[in-house]
């Protein structure tokens, strides 16, 4: 039994189970995110990692900021390979050159002994984790149901939040370790995620839309039934394969090429431009309302701004981290319930406050001669953690999910790159200027992040329809309505249920399926009764 198993395509998995193991692929991918997100918080405080690389002292904090943040334009130049490879490849494949190019970056960082060897082992790592971070959503998307989409990518970015508190754990325990081994081990530990994606990618299914994108009808067929768990011939696959190739040959006969959308030239039927910017202004709106001051330099913060000693400035981080895991988690079963938009919103009234707060408390704790300084310092350290918490209910997973659902199929590797770039090129900006900003503007340096959160909340209230519950060509249909730019007055846009026009859209597609199987039936008995009375 177990041979002739292992002798099926995916090993014999079908249905929730094929799509269980592609997100636990992907799943694998997002925690290995979190885990390099995490991991250098804890380096850049190591004394023995400072002292190997001569990096003591205040003089050095520019050099320090450059190291870490240059990660990110190894990602952004990841992200700009995955546009051009993605299509081309496919999404399997693409995933396959990212792990190896980060198995290469981490052991790299691991034997660092220089600050040059650093920087070219957080580029290279930057460049792998870009080129995965840009297509793993997009294979999950385009192989998910409609009902779970959106609560499988939140679910992975719940567990990029694992791998993001695993990694502070890591960096909290081996700091009693110290020493060589005390920053080595934990930037060698990428490597187990590595592996886990080295066994697992490549025997799953391929996304079916990219097969059917490129002319691979028989094989994009089987796999949509598999994930169905049906028979090829059923009406629901064949409908399901018949809208996605109805969606493709639209989008060719309406494409426009890179020139002209760089000039801001399109055609109406499409409205590539708009889809392309929602995709991406959902990553700028995520880095710059202010996390990743926490992702990479919460320890930092805490020695800085609230004057903790390190050993507590690492568990506060950890347990912070505990926080934004369970809300992150939280987030997976409420994203189809709640839609995009409004845990959109939610999320970020949420960082506005805390960040409001914090500038508050903070400026208190800087004024000379005031009596409760370390109090209000002190009290600050709780909305660090519920800002956290705020953002892992809705801006750390939609922007990844939604850019992978907005776009048309032909342009979904390409605008999932584009906003994947948005985010690291918007995170190196986060990361380099941050060390600065708390050592030059103390607590003021707070308040640029209560600006940017209270801009967006009318962006995403105007401008953003919702994609919960909508199938990837129901969003397609959308746009080839001509929908209004302003559409936080049209139904259609803004509710979470999906409208009854994509429903209706969808059983006649079924219907007309089955009728055609019905009509080829009595065609093949008429010429079969035809054929024995010849005989």
């Amino acid at each position: 039994m177990a041979t002739s198993r292992a002798k099926q395509p995916y090993f014999g998995f079908k249905g929730k189970w094929l799509t269980f193991w592609i997100t636990f692929a992907c799943a694998t991918d997002m925690t290995l995110f979190g885990y390099d997100q995490g991991v250098f918080s804890g380096v850049v405080i190591s004394k023995d990692y400072l002292d190997v690389h001569n990096l003591n002292g205040p003089e050095n904090t520019s050099i320090l900021s450059i190291i870490t943040s240059i990660y990110t334009i190894g990602c952004f130049i990841g992200a700009i390979t995955a546009f051009y490879i993605g299509e081309a490849i496919g999404r399997k494949k693409t995933v396959l050159v990212g792990t190896v190019i980060m198995t290469i970056g981490a052991i790299l960082q691991t034997s660092s002994f220089s600050v040059p060897h650093m920087i070219v082992a957080r580029i290279v790592t930057g460049i792998g984790n870009g080129i995965n971070t840009a297509t793993a959503p997009v294979w999950q998307t385009e192989t998910s149901k409609v009902h779970n989409r959106g609560k499988l990518v939140m679910l992975e970015m719940g567990l990029n939040i694992f791998g993001f508190s695993l990694s502070n754990w890591v960096n909290y325990g081996m700091s009693f370790v110290g020493g060589s081994v005390g920053w080595r081990f934990p930037l060698s530990l990428q490597l187990l995620f590595c592996f886990i994606l080295f066994t697992t990618v490549p025997w799953l299914p391929e996304s079916p839309r990219w097969l059917l994108a490129h002319g691979r009808e028989t094989e994009a067929s089987m796999i949509l039934a598999d994930l169905e768990d049906k028979p090829l011939d059923d009406p629901y696959v064949i409908a399901e394969r018949e809208e996605i190739v109805y969606g493709i040959e639209y989008e060719r006969q309406n494409a426009i090429n890179w020139g002209d959308l760089l000039r801001g030239r399109g055609k109406a039927g499409t409205k590539t431009i708009r889809r392309l910017l929602l995709g991406a202004g959902t990553q700028a709106m995520q880095q710059f309302g202010g996390i990743n001051i926490m992702s990479y330099y919460l320890p930092t913060v805490l020695i800085e701004s609230v004057k903790l000693d390190e050993s507590m400035a690492r568990l506060i981080a950890a347990c912070a981290s505990v926080a934004y895991l369970f809300s992150a988690l939280a987030a997976a079963p409420l994203v189809e319930k709640c839609g995009r938009r409004i845990m959109m919103m939610v999320s970020t009234v949420i960082q506005l406050l805390c960040f409001l707060l914090v500038t508050i408390l903070l400026s208190f704790a800087e004024k000379p001669g005031y009596l409760h300084q370390v109090e209000v310092a002190e009290a600050s350290v709780v909305w660090f953690i519920i800002y956290y918490m705020g953002f892992g209910l809705g801006m750390l997973g939609i922007p990844w999910l939604y850019p992978t659902e907005i776009n048309s199929l032909p342009m979904r590797t390409k605008g999932a790159a584009v906003a994947t770039m948005t985010n690291w090129i918007t995170n190196f900006v986060v990361v380099e200027i941050t060390p600065i900003g708390i050592q030059t503007l103390g607590w003021k340096f707070y308040i640029i992040w209560v600006v940017t959160n209270t801009l967006f909340l009318p962006i995403i209230w105007l401008f953003y329809p919702e994609t919960a519950n909508r199938t990837l060509e129901d969003l397609d249909a959308f746009y080839r309505d001509n929908p209004p730019l302003v559409l936080h007055r049209d139904r259609d846009s803004t509710s979470v249920r999906r409208p009854e026009r994509f429903i209706q859209a969808q059983g006649r597609d079924i219907e007309e399926a089955a009728q055609n199987l019905r009509r080829r039936g009595s065609i093949m008995v008429d010429d079969a009764g035809e054929k024995c009375l010849s005989d």
